[in-house]
């Protein structure tokens, strides 16, 4: 998995920009919560598709990013938590044994 670390608030302007022509998907992971460490690895043994770029944030370490993420994109903070953005939006978000990249790709690749 070809991971861009989220690190700053600047970075979620510019996901919201790209999502415009490409899908967005943020993994917010807690190091501290197993759960969280099993869904990163359950997404990590698939292959990342091309058509869309993945973001991970470690909400431990960065936890303003995201309280701001649930605020701009108006979900419920959750983790481990997953969230696609298209056209500036969060079109779909799922948490825990819920996030899955066949569900994903799906949702990311629908019109």
């Amino acid at each position: 998995m070809n991971w861009i670390t989220l690190t700053n608030e600047e970075q979620l302007h510019q996901i919201k920009v790209h999502s415009n022509t490409k899908p967005q998907v943020i993994f917010k992971h807690s190091t501290r919560c197993s759960i969280s460490s099993m869904a990163k690895n359950r997404l990590e043994r698939n292959i990342q598709p091309d058509e869309m770029d993945f973001h991970f944030l470690d909400l431990i370490q960065y936890r303003l990013i995201s309280n701001k993420i649930s605020e701009d994109f108006k979900v419920c903070h959750e983790s481990p938590q997953i969230l696609v953005i298209k056209n500036g939006e969060c079109i779909y978000d799922e948490s825990h044994s819920g996030i899955d990249m066949e569900q994903i790709i799906e949702q990311a690749m629908a019109v």
